[in-house]
């Protein structure tokens, strides 16, 4: 879209509109760098005092914000996701792919929805199935018995293994790889066994999954990532994961098997979660925490240090290694104190 009235902004956003309905929109910015045409928006109190100068058309405000500023606005409960709203009415992303390209490879047995589109170079399999208006990217390989929900969205380089389904309005970024092997092996007498992974991986709807991450297929059940689920760039999903409806990982994040990770979870970039654990839903991780038990009871949960001088960190390290032996100093004292009352 190239531009839209700040009326009609308004009834898409219920927001209280305060100035001309009739200005033109064409795009969104900062509120520093906004211009004439553009909408900006305050999400956080420190760039407050950066209202008195935008040169934004209009601003998306808080009521208690709005009094602040004598400028046009739009009045909302939450300008942040009034700005995500607008940004993606006025997206600009081009397609990862317009047509069939020539040079795609697509297997006669493979069903192609209305408006499919596919690019340079890009390997079908056998039995797929592409709802409406998917877009595969250039050079992406798609494994036998795939299904894509329409409106799904693949952008370059994206590999699928055989038997992975998406749901619709899904977007996959490139280098991600969706249905590689779960780490399964046996060990018999110091040589490793493999053990054939045989499950699938299901994705929801309207699921994000970041460029380089790794989503890995079920030993014997699947692997699942169910609705509305966002996941950053170079994430591991390890083998029989289920990744509930609505949460976000974070960069770098790995998730060992077999973890059940409950709805509505935000884990921190740079985070480890053991496997075989459940989490509950609502759970908060912060980044670099390392989880290596159950979480049972919904809240905020952290590990790990924070940066310090070396030598302060080496001192530190050799008073955690004693920690135990004070702990057993300090149980001795007070059972000889409890002897002599």
């Amino acid at each position: 879209m190239a531009s839209v009235t700040l009326g009609e902004l308004a009834t898409l956003l219920n927001a209280e509109l305060r100035g001309d309905a009739d200005i033109a929109i064409n795009s969104v910015a900062t509120l520093e760098s906004a211009q004439s045409g553009q909408i900006s928006f305050l999400a956080n109190s420190k760039y407050r005092s950066q209202l008195d100068s935008t040169r934004a058309s209009a601003v998306l405000l808080t009521a208690a914000d709005a009094e602040q500023y004598q400028g046009m606005a739009l009045v909302l409960r939450d300008p942040y996701v009034g700005f995500a709203r607008v940004a993606q009415l006025l997206d600009t992303t081009p397609k990862a792919a317009e047509g069939i390209h020539p040079s795609a490879h697509i297997d006669p047995s493979a069903i192609l929805g209305e408006g499919v589109a596919i690019g340079a170079n890009a390997v079908i399999g056998p039995r797929v199935i592409l709802g409406e208006k998917v877009q595969i990217g250039p050079g992406c390989v798609i494994g036998q018995d795939c299904i894509l929900g329409s409106g799904t969205k693949l952008w370059a380089n994206v590999t699928l293994y055989h038997d992975v389904h998406l749901g619709t309005d899904c977007l996959i970024h490139s280098g991600a790889v969706l249905g590689s092997d779960g780490f399964g092996y046996a060990n018999e007498r110091g040589h490793w066994v493999k053990i054939p992974q045989t499950g699938g991986v299901r994705i929801g709807n309207k699921v994000e999954i970041g460029a380089g991450t790794t989503v890995d297929r079920g030993a014997l059940a699947h692997t699942e990532i169910h609705d509305g689920v966002i996941l950053d760039n170079q994430v591991q999903i390890a083998h029989n994961d289920i990744i509930g409806a609505h949460s976000a990982i974070a960069g770098c994040t790995v998730i060992a098997g077999s973890v059940n990770l409950g709805k509505h979870c935000i884990v921190g970039g740079n985070s480890a979660i053991a496997g075989h654990l459940t989490i509950a839903e609502g759970t908060m991780i912060s980044g670099g925490t390392n989880v290596t038990s159950a979480i049972t009871k919904p809240g905020v949960y952290s590990s790990a240090t924070v940066a310090m001088e070396n030598k302060v960190w080496r001192r530190n390290t050799v008073r955690f290694r004693q920690l135990d032996e004070l702990f057993q100093r300090v149980k001795a004292l007070e059972s000889t104190k409890k002897t002599e009352d």
